[in-house]
Protein backbone atom coordinates (compact mmCIF):
# COMPACT_ATOMS: atom_id res chain seq x y z
CA UNK A 1 0.00 0.00 0.00
CA UNK A 2 1.65 3.58 -1.25
CA UNK A 3 -0.08 6.79 0.38
CA UNK A 4 0.87 10.08 -0.96
CA UNK A 5 -0.78 13.75 0.15
CA UNK A 6 -1.09 16.72 -1.91
CA UNK A 7 -2.27 19.57 1.04
CA UNK A 8 -3.62 22.65 0.49
CA UNK A 9 -2.96 25.35 3.13
CA UNK A 10 -4.59 28.81 2.57
CA UNK A 11 -2.12 31.38 3.85
CA UNK A 12 -4.74 33.03 6.15
CA UNK A 13 -2.32 36.02 7.47
CA UNK A 14 -2.65 37.20 4.53
CA UNK A 15 -5.44 40.02 4.10
CA UNK A 16 -5.22 39.99 0.41
CA UNK A 17 -5.54 37.87 -2.45
CA UNK A 18 -2.60 36.43 -4.23
CA UNK A 19 -2.95 38.01 -7.29
CA UNK A 20 -5.06 41.04 -6.62
CA UNK A 21 -6.53 43.26 -3.62
CA UNK A 22 -9.30 41.88 -2.85
CA UNK A 23 -9.69 41.04 1.00
CA UNK A 24 -8.96 37.76 1.68
CA UNK A 25 -11.68 37.95 4.57
CA UNK A 26 -14.29 36.11 2.42
CA UNK A 27 -15.87 33.44 5.06
CA UNK A 28 -19.20 34.30 6.02
CA UNK A 29 -19.83 37.31 3.72
CA UNK A 30 -22.33 37.85 1.02
CA UNK A 31 -21.21 35.32 -2.02
CA UNK A 32 -19.33 36.43 -4.93
CA UNK A 33 -19.32 40.17 -3.61
CA UNK A 34 -15.03 39.63 -2.68
CA UNK A 35 -14.42 39.60 -6.15
CA UNK A 36 -12.56 41.79 -8.83
CA UNK A 37 -11.63 42.06 -12.90
CA UNK A 38 -8.18 40.00 -11.78
CA UNK A 39 -9.45 37.27 -9.42
CA UNK A 40 -12.59 36.97 -12.31
CA UNK A 41 -10.21 36.68 -15.03
CA UNK A 42 -11.78 39.24 -16.78
CA UNK A 43 -10.42 40.28 -20.65
CA UNK A 44 -7.60 42.26 -20.08
CA UNK A 45 -7.09 42.65 -16.38
CA UNK A 46 -3.21 41.63 -15.29
CA UNK A 47 -2.33 39.65 -11.60
CA UNK A 48 -0.08 41.51 -9.42
CA UNK A 49 2.03 39.21 -7.34
CA UNK A 50 1.37 39.24 -3.37
CA UNK A 51 5.01 39.40 -2.21
CA UNK A 52 4.48 38.43 1.52
CA UNK A 53 2.73 35.31 -0.17
CA UNK A 54 6.51 34.27 -0.96
CA UNK A 55 7.65 35.37 2.29
CA UNK A 56 5.63 33.27 3.84
CA UNK A 57 6.05 29.96 1.28
CA UNK A 58 9.77 30.43 1.87
CA UNK A 59 9.03 30.29 5.70
CA UNK A 60 7.00 27.26 5.24
CA UNK A 61 9.70 25.71 3.09
CA UNK A 62 12.48 26.33 6.11
CA UNK A 63 10.33 24.73 8.80
CA UNK A 64 10.09 21.94 6.53
CA UNK A 65 13.47 21.10 5.82
CA UNK A 66 12.89 21.94 2.02
CA UNK A 67 15.48 23.78 -0.57
CA UNK A 68 14.06 27.08 -1.92
CA UNK A 69 14.61 27.80 -5.05
CA UNK A 70 17.00 30.99 -6.51
CA UNK A 71 13.99 31.38 -8.88
CA UNK A 72 10.95 30.37 -9.78
CA UNK A 73 7.91 30.79 -12.54
CA UNK A 74 4.29 30.72 -12.49
CA UNK A 75 1.92 28.36 -14.95
CA UNK A 76 -1.41 28.30 -16.38
CA UNK A 77 -2.89 24.87 -15.02
CA UNK A 78 -6.09 24.77 -17.95
CA UNK A 79 -8.71 22.52 -17.25
CA UNK A 80 -12.41 23.73 -17.34
CA UNK A 81 -14.43 23.43 -13.65
CA UNK A 82 -17.37 25.45 -12.66
CA UNK A 83 -14.79 26.86 -9.53
CA UNK A 84 -12.27 28.13 -12.19
CA UNK A 85 -13.63 31.68 -13.21
CA UNK A 86 -10.59 32.13 -15.81
CA UNK A 87 -10.98 27.76 -17.12
CA UNK A 88 -7.36 27.87 -15.71
CA UNK A 89 -5.26 28.28 -12.60
CA UNK A 90 -2.53 30.18 -11.77
CA UNK A 91 0.02 27.69 -10.39
CA UNK A 92 3.38 26.24 -10.43
CA UNK A 93 5.03 23.02 -11.75
CA UNK A 94 8.54 21.96 -13.10
CA UNK A 95 7.66 23.09 -16.65
CA UNK A 96 9.80 24.75 -19.34
CA UNK A 97 12.61 25.35 -16.95
CA UNK A 98 10.62 26.19 -14.42
CA UNK A 99 10.85 24.85 -10.53
CA UNK A 100 8.14 25.18 -7.70
CA UNK A 101 9.77 27.26 -4.82
CA UNK A 102 10.46 24.70 -2.53
CA UNK A 103 11.46 20.83 -3.06
CA UNK A 104 12.51 18.24 -1.09
CA UNK A 105 12.05 18.54 2.58
CA UNK A 106 10.75 16.29 5.08
CA UNK A 107 8.55 16.14 8.63
CA UNK A 108 8.97 13.83 11.58
CA UNK A 109 6.06 12.67 13.55
CA UNK A 110 4.39 10.34 15.86
CA UNK A 111 2.16 7.55 14.59
CA UNK A 112 1.28 6.38 18.46
CA UNK A 113 4.64 6.19 20.29
CA UNK A 114 6.71 5.27 17.35
CA UNK A 115 8.02 7.92 14.97
CA UNK A 116 8.00 7.99 11.01
CA UNK A 117 9.78 10.57 8.74
CA UNK A 118 8.23 10.77 5.61
CA UNK A 119 9.77 12.85 2.24
CA UNK A 120 8.33 16.03 0.78
CA UNK A 121 8.46 16.13 -3.22
CA UNK A 122 7.64 19.81 -3.58
CA UNK A 123 5.80 22.98 -2.51
CA UNK A 124 4.05 25.46 -4.52
CA UNK A 125 2.30 28.39 -4.67
CA UNK A 126 -0.93 28.69 -6.30
CA UNK A 127 -4.48 30.56 -6.38
CA UNK A 128 -7.51 28.70 -4.52
CA UNK A 129 -10.54 27.74 -6.98
CA UNK A 130 -13.81 29.50 -5.66
CA UNK A 131 -16.26 26.84 -3.90
CA UNK A 132 -19.13 24.76 -4.83
CA UNK A 133 -22.33 24.55 -2.92
CA UNK A 134 -25.18 21.36 -3.71
CA UNK A 135 -28.31 20.97 -2.94
CA UNK A 136 -27.74 17.44 -1.37
CA UNK A 137 -25.31 15.38 -2.55
CA UNK A 138 -22.94 15.87 -5.73
CA UNK A 139 -24.12 13.05 -7.46
CA UNK A 140 -27.63 13.77 -6.38
CA UNK A 141 -27.95 17.41 -6.81
CA UNK A 142 -29.94 19.56 -9.34
CA UNK A 143 -27.76 22.33 -9.86
CA UNK A 144 -24.72 23.38 -8.55
CA UNK A 145 -23.90 27.08 -7.06
CA UNK A 146 -20.68 28.69 -7.12
CA UNK A 147 -19.27 31.26 -4.63
CA UNK A 148 -16.20 33.18 -6.32
CA UNK A 149 -15.26 34.98 -2.90
CA UNK A 150 -12.65 32.30 -2.55
CA UNK A 151 -11.49 32.39 -5.87
CA UNK A 152 -7.77 33.92 -5.96
CA UNK A 153 -7.46 33.31 -2.35
CA UNK A 154 -3.31 32.58 -1.92
CA UNK A 155 -3.03 28.34 -1.73
CA UNK A 156 0.23 26.87 -0.91
CA UNK A 157 -0.03 23.08 -1.69
CA UNK A 158 2.98 20.68 -0.02
CA UNK A 159 3.23 17.04 -2.35
CA UNK A 160 4.63 14.75 -0.33
CA UNK A 161 6.29 11.51 -1.70
CA UNK A 162 4.10 8.34 -1.24
CA UNK A 163 5.68 7.34 1.95
CA UNK A 164 2.90 6.51 3.76
CA UNK A 165 1.65 3.50 4.73
CA UNK A 166 -1.59 3.47 6.91
CA UNK A 167 -4.72 6.06 7.10
CA UNK A 168 -3.49 6.39 10.55
CA UNK A 169 0.04 7.63 9.62
CA UNK A 170 -1.64 10.22 7.39
CA UNK A 171 -4.13 11.50 9.88
CA UNK A 172 -0.94 12.00 12.13
CA UNK A 173 1.31 14.13 9.63
CA UNK A 174 -1.16 16.31 8.92
CA UNK A 175 -1.58 17.00 12.34
CA UNK A 176 1.85 17.72 12.67
CA UNK A 177 1.53 20.07 9.32
CA UNK A 178 -0.49 22.00 10.79
CA UNK A 179 1.11 22.71 14.20
CA UNK A 180 4.25 23.59 12.25
CA UNK A 181 1.77 25.90 9.95
CA UNK A 182 0.43 27.75 13.05
CA UNK A 183 3.16 27.86 14.92
CA UNK A 184 5.21 29.93 11.89
CA UNK A 185 2.01 31.87 12.22
CA UNK A 186 0.86 31.57 8.60
CA UNK A 187 -1.90 29.75 8.17
CA UNK A 188 -4.96 29.27 10.91
CA UNK A 189 -6.19 25.28 10.31
CA UNK A 190 -9.50 26.03 12.66
CA UNK A 191 -10.79 28.10 9.67
CA UNK A 192 -13.48 26.83 7.51
CA UNK A 193 -11.47 25.06 4.65
CA UNK A 194 -8.04 26.89 4.96
CA UNK A 195 -6.65 23.27 5.30
CA UNK A 196 -7.61 20.65 2.46
CA UNK A 197 -6.18 17.51 1.50
CA UNK A 198 -6.24 15.20 -1.96
CA UNK A 199 -5.25 12.10 -0.78
CA UNK A 200 -3.74 9.24 -3.53
CA UNK A 201 -3.67 5.63 -2.87
CA UNK A 202 -2.76 2.88 -4.88
CA UNK A 203 -2.67 -1.09 -3.40
CA UNK A 204 -0.13 -3.47 -5.12
CA UNK A 205 -2.12 -4.88 -8.24
CA UNK A 206 -4.24 -1.75 -9.18
CA UNK A 207 -4.03 2.01 -10.24
CA UNK A 208 -3.67 4.90 -8.24
CA UNK A 209 -7.00 6.81 -6.94
CA UNK A 210 -6.47 10.42 -5.85
CA UNK A 211 -9.33 11.26 -3.35
CA UNK A 212 -10.22 15.18 -3.40
CA UNK A 213 -11.07 17.91 -1.33
CA UNK A 214 -11.03 16.22 1.48
CA UNK A 215 -11.45 18.72 4.68
CA UNK A 216 -10.66 17.33 7.95
CA UNK A 217 -8.45 15.40 9.56
CA UNK A 218 -10.88 12.16 10.71
CA UNK A 219 -11.89 12.25 7.81
CA UNK A 220 -8.63 11.56 5.47
CA UNK A 221 -8.62 8.21 7.64
CA UNK A 222 -12.20 7.59 7.00
CA UNK A 223 -11.92 8.33 3.20
CA UNK A 224 -8.23 6.28 3.16
CA UNK A 225 -9.92 3.22 4.75
CA UNK A 226 -13.13 3.15 3.05
CA UNK A 227 -10.79 3.15 -0.34
CA UNK A 228 -8.53 0.48 0.91
CA UNK A 229 -11.67 -1.82 1.96
CA UNK A 230 -13.18 -1.11 -1.53
CA UNK A 231 -9.70 -1.72 -3.36
CA UNK A 232 -9.07 -4.87 -2.08
CA UNK A 233 -12.71 -5.71 -2.61
CA UNK A 234 -12.48 -5.21 -6.03
CA UNK A 235 -8.82 -7.06 -6.25
CA UNK A 236 -10.23 -10.31 -4.85
CA UNK A 237 -13.23 -9.71 -7.47
CA UNK A 238 -10.62 -9.74 -9.93
CA UNK A 239 -12.08 -6.01 -11.06
CA UNK A 240 -9.08 -4.32 -12.16
CA UNK A 241 -8.29 -1.06 -9.79
CA UNK A 242 -8.63 2.24 -13.56
CA UNK A 243 -6.33 5.63 -12.35
CA UNK A 244 -9.29 7.66 -11.39
CA UNK A 245 -10.44 10.64 -9.46
CA UNK A 246 -13.12 10.09 -6.72
CA UNK A 247 -14.76 12.49 -4.02
CA UNK A 248 -15.25 11.87 -0.36
CA UNK A 249 -18.80 12.10 0.58
CA UNK A 250 -18.69 12.70 4.77
CA UNK A 251 -21.74 12.33 5.10
CA UNK A 252 -22.55 8.64 3.22
CA UNK A 253 -19.15 8.11 4.57
CA UNK A 254 -18.04 6.83 0.69
CA UNK A 255 -16.17 8.05 -2.31
CA UNK A 256 -17.82 8.53 -5.51
CA UNK A 257 -16.35 8.76 -9.15
CA UNK A 258 -15.62 11.82 -10.60
CA UNK A 259 -13.60 11.41 -13.72
CA UNK A 260 -10.71 9.28 -14.95
CA UNK A 261 -7.52 10.79 -14.02
CA UNK A 262 -6.04 13.29 -15.62
CA UNK A 263 -2.48 12.70 -17.24
CA UNK A 264 0.08 15.89 -16.86
CA UNK A 265 -0.43 16.98 -21.08
CA UNK A 266 -4.19 17.17 -20.27
CA UNK A 267 -3.88 20.55 -17.93
CA UNK A 268 -1.48 21.86 -20.82
CA UNK A 269 0.79 23.76 -18.41
CA UNK A 270 2.52 26.82 -19.89
CA UNK A 271 4.65 29.22 -18.13
CA UNK A 272 1.95 32.12 -17.41
CA UNK A 273 3.22 35.42 -19.29
CA UNK A 274 1.16 37.96 -17.47
CA UNK A 275 3.76 37.16 -14.45
CA UNK A 276 7.63 38.14 -14.16
CA UNK A 277 9.93 34.97 -13.19
CA UNK A 278 10.34 35.56 -9.16
CA UNK A 279 13.76 35.62 -8.01
CA UNK A 280 14.79 34.76 -4.34
CA UNK A 281 18.01 35.86 -2.60
CA UNK A 282 20.04 33.76 -0.45
CA UNK A 283 19.79 36.96 1.51
CA UNK A 284 16.20 37.27 1.54
CA UNK A 285 16.05 33.35 2.62
CA UNK A 286 18.20 33.91 6.13
CA UNK A 287 16.93 36.97 6.98
CA UNK A 288 13.77 34.90 7.10
CA UNK A 289 15.36 32.32 8.87
CA UNK A 290 16.37 34.86 11.29
CA UNK A 291 12.32 35.96 12.14
CA UNK A 292 11.29 32.61 12.47
CA UNK A 293 9.45 31.58 15.58
CA UNK A 294 9.65 28.48 18.09
CA UNK A 295 8.48 25.25 16.28
CA UNK A 296 6.85 22.55 17.39
CA UNK A 297 10.46 20.04 17.95
CA UNK A 298 11.62 22.91 19.34
CA UNK A 299 8.89 23.68 21.94
CA UNK A 300 8.90 19.85 22.72
CA UNK A 301 12.19 19.96 23.52
CA UNK A 302 11.57 22.94 25.92
CA UNK A 303 8.79 21.27 27.35
CA UNK A 304 10.90 18.46 28.31
CA UNK A 305 13.77 20.75 30.03
CA UNK A 306 11.70 23.23 31.53
CA UNK A 307 8.16 21.24 32.51
CA UNK A 308 9.95 18.16 33.25
CA UNK A 309 7.29 16.09 31.15
CA UNK A 310 7.25 12.99 29.12
CA UNK A 311 8.16 13.04 25.58
CA UNK A 312 3.86 11.58 25.25
CA UNK A 313 2.52 14.41 26.93
CA UNK A 314 5.24 16.90 25.50
CA UNK A 315 4.41 15.69 21.68
CA UNK A 316 0.59 15.59 22.08
CA UNK A 317 0.26 19.55 23.81
CA UNK A 318 3.07 20.78 20.71
CA UNK A 319 0.92 18.99 18.11
CA UNK A 320 -1.85 21.88 18.54
CA UNK A 321 -0.24 25.27 18.93
CA UNK A 322 -3.51 26.70 20.76
CA UNK A 323 -3.13 23.56 22.98
CA UNK A 324 0.68 24.40 24.06
CA UNK A 325 -0.14 28.09 24.31
CA UNK A 326 -3.00 27.15 26.77
CA UNK A 327 -0.30 24.61 28.81
CA UNK A 328 1.93 27.36 29.24
CA UNK A 329 -0.37 30.22 30.58
CA UNK A 330 -2.17 27.36 32.65
CA UNK A 331 1.25 26.28 34.13
CA UNK A 332 2.36 29.64 34.97
CA UNK A 333 -0.72 30.25 37.65
CA UNK A 334 -0.41 26.45 38.86
CA UNK A 335 3.20 25.14 39.26
CA UNK A 336 2.12 21.62 38.92
CA UNK A 337 2.81 20.65 34.96
CA UNK A 338 2.11 17.33 35.25
CA UNK A 339 -1.79 17.82 36.51
CA UNK A 340 -1.98 20.13 34.08
CA UNK A 341 -0.79 18.23 30.99
CA UNK A 342 -3.06 15.12 32.50
CA UNK A 343 -6.05 17.22 32.44
CA UNK A 344 -5.62 18.34 29.22
CA UNK A 345 -5.01 15.28 27.53
CA UNK A 346 -7.72 13.37 29.45
CA UNK A 347 -11.31 15.50 30.13
CA UNK A 348 -10.42 18.61 28.97
CA UNK A 349 -9.66 17.37 25.63
CA UNK A 350 -12.92 14.84 25.92
CA UNK A 351 -14.97 17.82 26.67
CA UNK A 352 -13.31 19.45 23.21
CA UNK A 353 -14.23 16.65 21.20
CA UNK A 354 -17.76 16.11 22.87
CA UNK A 355 -18.61 20.41 22.03
CA UNK A 356 -16.70 19.92 18.72
CA UNK A 357 -14.37 22.98 19.36
CA UNK A 358 -10.99 23.80 19.57
CA UNK A 359 -9.26 24.53 22.68
CA UNK A 360 -9.20 28.11 21.74
CA UNK A 361 -12.92 28.41 20.62
CA UNK A 362 -13.87 27.29 24.13
CA UNK A 363 -15.05 28.99 27.21
CA UNK A 364 -12.65 27.29 29.35
CA UNK A 365 -9.39 30.04 30.18
CA UNK A 366 -6.19 29.20 31.87
CA UNK A 367 -7.08 30.87 34.86
CA UNK A 368 -9.96 28.38 34.92
CA UNK A 369 -8.35 25.16 34.88
CA UNK A 370 -5.75 26.58 37.62
CA UNK A 371 -8.50 27.66 40.09
CA UNK A 372 -10.06 24.29 39.70
CA UNK A 373 -6.76 22.48 40.45
CA UNK A 374 -6.56 24.97 43.16
CA UNK A 375 -9.66 24.16 44.93
CA UNK A 376 -8.94 19.94 44.22
CA UNK A 377 -6.00 21.03 46.32
CA UNK A 378 -7.44 22.80 48.85
CA UNK A 379 -9.67 19.86 49.17
CA UNK A 380 -12.86 22.33 48.42
CA UNK A 381 -14.21 19.83 46.04
CA UNK A 382 -13.35 16.08 44.93
CA UNK A 383 -11.77 14.86 41.47
CA UNK A 384 -15.03 13.02 40.46
CA UNK A 385 -16.75 17.09 41.17
CA UNK A 386 -14.26 18.42 39.73
CA UNK A 387 -14.70 16.70 36.13
CA UNK A 388 -18.44 17.60 36.51
CA UNK A 389 -17.18 21.18 36.97
CA UNK A 390 -15.37 21.46 34.05
CA UNK A 391 -18.43 20.51 32.06
CA UNK A 392 -20.26 23.40 33.59
CA UNK A 393 -17.18 25.91 33.04
CA UNK A 394 -16.59 24.53 29.39
CA UNK A 395 -20.41 24.76 28.52
CA UNK A 396 -21.27 28.36 30.38
CA UNK A 397 -17.87 29.78 30.10
CA UNK A 398 -18.61 30.56 34.44
CA UNK A 399 -15.43 30.87 37.23
CA UNK A 400 -15.41 27.23 38.72
CA UNK A 401 -15.93 29.22 42.46
CA UNK A 402 -19.01 30.57 40.61
CA UNK A 403 -19.98 26.82 38.91
CA UNK A 404 -19.17 25.28 42.77
CA UNK A 405 -21.12 27.98 44.52
CA UNK A 406 -24.15 28.33 42.72
CA UNK A 407 -24.35 24.35 42.48
CA UNK A 408 -23.70 23.75 46.34
CA UNK A 409 -20.89 21.29 45.43
CA UNK A 410 -18.47 22.04 47.70
CA UNK A 411 -17.08 18.82 49.27
CA UNK A 412 -18.88 17.62 52.73
CA UNK A 413 -16.59 17.28 55.71
CA UNK A 414 -18.81 17.96 58.35
CA UNK A 415 -18.61 15.25 60.65
CA UNK A 416 -22.15 14.85 61.59
CA UNK A 417 -23.61 15.28 58.22
CA UNK A 418 -21.58 12.83 57.04
CA UNK A 419 -22.70 10.77 60.12
CA UNK A 420 -25.80 11.36 59.02
CA UNK A 421 -25.48 10.36 55.05
CA UNK A 422 -23.74 6.81 56.21
CA UNK A 423 -26.61 5.74 58.87
CA UNK A 424 -28.71 6.08 55.67
CA UNK A 425 -27.05 4.10 53.54
CA UNK A 426 -26.37 1.20 56.34
CA UNK A 427 -29.93 1.83 56.44
CA UNK A 428 -30.61 0.67 53.03
CA UNK A 429 -28.00 -2.04 52.61
CA UNK A 430 -27.99 -4.25 55.39
CA UNK A 431 -26.85 -7.16 53.57
CA UNK A 432 -23.67 -5.15 52.61
CA UNK A 433 -23.40 -4.01 56.63
CA UNK A 434 -22.98 -7.61 57.28
CA UNK A 435 -20.79 -8.69 54.34
CA UNK A 436 -18.82 -5.81 55.26
CA UNK A 437 -18.57 -7.29 59.19
CA UNK A 438 -16.27 -10.11 57.95
CA UNK A 439 -15.32 -8.81 54.57
CA UNK A 440 -13.19 -5.90 53.93
CA UNK A 441 -13.86 -5.59 50.56
CA UNK A 442 -17.42 -4.82 50.86
CA UNK A 443 -16.40 -1.21 52.75
CA UNK A 444 -15.72 0.01 49.11
CA UNK A 445 -19.18 -0.84 48.34
CA UNK A 446 -20.60 1.12 51.36
CA UNK A 447 -18.10 3.86 51.06
CA UNK A 448 -19.30 4.09 46.58
CA UNK A 449 -22.64 3.95 48.03
CA UNK A 450 -22.34 7.01 50.63
CA UNK A 451 -20.53 9.22 47.84
CA UNK A 452 -23.24 8.24 45.45
CA UNK A 453 -25.67 9.26 48.10
CA UNK A 454 -23.74 12.59 48.70
CA UNK A 455 -23.51 13.54 44.86
CA UNK A 456 -19.77 12.90 44.72
CA UNK A 457 -19.39 15.50 47.79
CA UNK A 458 -18.04 13.13 50.91
CA UNK A 459 -14.38 13.63 51.77
CA UNK A 460 -13.25 10.17 50.48
CA UNK A 461 -11.26 9.49 53.58
CA UNK A 462 -12.91 11.26 55.91
CA UNK A 463 -16.13 9.03 54.88
CA UNK A 464 -13.82 5.61 54.90
CA UNK A 465 -12.61 6.38 58.31
CA UNK A 466 -16.24 7.13 59.66
CA UNK A 467 -17.33 4.05 57.93
CA UNK A 468 -14.61 1.75 59.61
CA UNK A 469 -15.12 3.11 63.03
CA UNK A 470 -18.89 2.51 62.49
CA UNK A 471 -17.95 -1.36 61.49
CA UNK A 472 -15.68 -1.55 64.85
CA UNK A 473 -18.48 0.18 67.07
CA UNK A 474 -20.26 -2.45 65.35
CA UNK A 475 -18.54 -5.38 65.85
CA UNK A 476 -17.73 -4.70 69.43
CA UNK A 477 -21.34 -4.64 70.13
CA UNK A 478 -22.08 -7.71 68.78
Amino acid sequence: MKIGLEIHCQLTSLKTKLFCGCSSDYRGKTPNTFVCPVCLGLPGSLPVLNEKAVELAVMVALALNCEVAPQTFFVRKNYFYPDMPKNFQISQYDVGGSIAIASGGWVGFLVGKTRKTVRLRRIHLEEDPGKLFYHGTIDTSPYTLVDYNRAGIALLEIVTEPELEAPAEARAFLQKLRSILEHLGVSDGGLEGAMRCDANISIEGGGRVEVKNISSFKDVERALTFEIVRQRDLLKKGVKIQTETRHWDDVRRTTLSLRVKEEEQDYRYFLEPDLTPVRISQEMVELLRSRMPELPDARKERFLKAYGLPEYDAEVLTSDRAMADFFEECAKLYDKPKAVANWLMGDVLQCLHSLEVDIDQAKLAPQYLAEMLKLMDRGDISIKIAKKVLWEVMKHGKSPSTVVREKDWWRITDLQTLEGYIAQVFKEYPKAVEDALVDEKTIHYLIGKTMEATGGKADPELTNALIRKKLSQMKKGS
